[in-house]
């Protein structure tokens, strides 16, 4: 009966958008780690909420399941680290930069569309504009640079920090950017004009993260390395908002997606604190403070301090660099410098063992305590390491090229028959070597020479049976042998016109002569097995001719002179890269600017 009760009580964050308390994260349910580690810089959920998707120092994007927390897939996205990643407002685009200041555009089946140097220093963020028409990014070289996404092409830079930029972000539904710096200072700009409206001070050290809250637009979030974080009313222009409680740098924040007061920070330690704004949660000592909202005075009134309402001091080893709730708000993402991926829910009612997890009071008091096996967690985190380098095999397993069949030798696009014997290692390097004389390109063996000109005297396929009464002279029919004159070619031109083929030319008379090559569309003997058949549209004439033009000859070099003009089959050229977005144009969805 207490598990139905339970589960009946455990609803989605939007059942109960006023209750703010009840989506606090505060219990530890997975972590996933590669197989080669690296720090994760920033940690994404798809807009469906089905996968997360998390962005390395390595410049590798790595898929993971978002209800069994288990790998799925990885790639190389970036030749760098990522240092930001943003879903567009459709949901249907994806932008990512890095730190040789690159920016790209992914499809949501991560298809690399196209790919802009927005600045030559590291990007530290982005932003779409509400119609995803235009994103801005911030950059190391203090500039702020809004660009016209459908064409990719820079619209306008905005100036006005001192140092480096390394946050920004556009507001949800109006045209209003904000950016911090390393200058200490927030500043709101005009993306139409390019003004700085305003500048907001406060913080005593670097900016680290800039955030309009997503519900209802009115309030601002910033974070700093002064240890603080500060809330602004845009309405007034002012901070209403002092957060306390963090011992190092806090380097990212996060709004939820339901609750307008709930905000969430990482620090430099690995601390993740969960923040009230309606509830000060003064501890005990301190004198509590009151809302600008609640005082006579609005605008002189001072800045109110809010305490955590939970603290996770311990959940994560090193700093935190990036955070992102899923979108119903039930599940909360960390990626940290201690290169793993954690996934933070809320406790079930009634449920209070997660409280006495080594992320609440550390691993040496839980271990006291017996919450904690510091053995059994090696143990389980070697397991872990281990299935997730399974699954990271199979995953790429599952990425390579289908293997090629077998097919004949000198037959491109024929498939191998069975029983004939695979070609020899000698031979496919012999095949490899005269395709590079052919094509002059090293590593372009293979391709398929010009067919040679057309006989006068085409040759019936298949050839017709000879007359029983000239069988029996096709025992004298004569041999011919290098160390022997050739025979008489009179008496073979008669046995020819009896047996209805074209008498070949007679070769020069002389010691040391090569054997005689067959006739122009005639298969020279042992090429094809006994009794194959020609697929229908190939004839004698597509085959290449005999290797005389290996042995220097004119009919070599003519022929080779063929296949360097256009004999060799060249691969169709690849589409472009901006196709998909082109046919996005096409549909209506992205216009270029006017």
């Amino acid at each position: 009966m207490f598990v139905l009760t339970a589960a009946a009580q455990v609803l989605p964050p939007g059942a109960n958008p006023t209750s703010a308390v009840d989506s606090i994260p505060a219990k530890h349910l997975h972590t996933s780690l590669n197989k080669i580690k690296h720090p994760i810089n920033v940690v994404r959920w798809t807009p469906e909420g089905r996968r997360l998707l998390t962005a390395s120092s390595s410049g590798e994007f790595t898929l993971w399941n978002g209800v069994a927390f288990n790998f799925e897939t990885i790639m190389q996205a970036h030749d760098s680290a990522i240092r930001a990643a943003i879903y567009s407002h459709s949901d249907d685009w994806l932008l990512s930069a890095d730190q040789d200041g690159t920016v790209k555009y992914w499809q949501p089946n991560f298809n690399n569309v196209k790919v802009i140097q927005a600045h030559d220093d590291p990007v530290r963020d982005l932003a779409f504009s509400p119609s995803d028409s235009k994103f801005v990014t911030a950059s190391d070289d203090s500039t702020l640079k809004i660009f016209d996404f459908a064409g990719g092409v820079e619209e306008s830079t905005l100036r006005g920090h001192n140092w480096d930029a390394k946050a920004v972000d556009w507001h949800p539904t109006k045209g209003l950017l904000v950016s911090g710096s390393k200058d200490h200072l927030v500043k709101l700009w005009d993306p139409r004009t390019g003004r700085c409206l305003t500048t907001l001070r406060g913080h005593k050290n670097t900016i680290a993260k800039t955030v309009f809250e997503p519900t209802r637009g009115q309030l601002l979030a910033t974070c700093a390395r002064d240890q603080t974080a500060r809330i602004f009313d845009l309405r007034m222009m002012r901070d209403i908002c002092l957060l306390r409680g963090h011992d190092k740098d806090i380097s990212t924040l996060a709004w939820h997606p339901v609750h307008v007061s709930l905000l969430t920070t990482g620090g430099a330690d690995g601390a993740i604190f969960h923040y009230l704004l309606d509830e000060p949660n003064a501890p005990a000592g301190t004198a509590p403070t009151i809302a600008p909202y609640d005082s006579p005075d609005v605008v002189m009134a001072p800045v109110q301090t809010i305490y955590p309402a939970h603290r996770l001091p311990h959940a994560h080893d090193f700093a935190v660099w990036s955070l992102s709730w899923h979108p119903l708000g039930h599940i909360l993402a960390s990626g940290s410098n201690d290169r793993v991926t954690r996934f933070w829910t809320r406790p079930r009612p009634g449920e209070t063992e997660c409280f006495s997890s080594r992320y609440h009071i550390g691993e040496a008091a839980a271990e006291a305590q017996g919450t904690y096996d510091r053995r059994g967690m090696r143990r389980q985190q070697r397991e872990l390491e281990e299935q997730e380098m399974a699954d990271e095999a199979e995953g790429l397993v599952d990425q390579q090229m289908p293997l090629k069949a077998p097919a004949i030798p000198g037959l491109p696009g024929l498939p191998g028959l069975p029983g004939l014997p695979a070609p020899s290692a000698a031979f496919k390097q012999l095949t490899q070597s005269l395709g590079e004389l052919r094509s002059g390109l090293p590593g372009m063996g293979g391709g398929l020479p010009a067919p040679p000109p057309p006989s006068s005297h085409p040759l019936p396929l298949p050839l017709p049976p000879p007359p029983p009464a000239t069988l029996a002279g096709l025992s004298s029919f004569p041999t011919f042998h290098p160390s022997q004159p050739p025979p008489d070619f009179s008496n073979l031109a008669v046995l020819m016109s009896t047996l209805q083929a074209p008498a070949p030319a007679p070769a020069p008379a002389g010691p040391g002569t090569s054997p005689l090559p067959p006739p122009p569309g005639v298969l020279p003997p042992g090429l094809l097995p006994p009794g194959f058949q020609l697929p229908p549209g190939l004839s004698a004439s597509h085959f290449p001719p005999p290797a005389a033009a290996a042995n220097g000859s004119a009919g070599g070099a003519a022929a080779q002179a063929g296949n360097g003009a256009g004999g060799m089959r060249r691969r169709a050229p690849l589409p472009s890269q901006e196709e998909s977005l082109v046919m996005e144009q096409r549909q209506g969805k992205y216009r270029p600017a006017r």
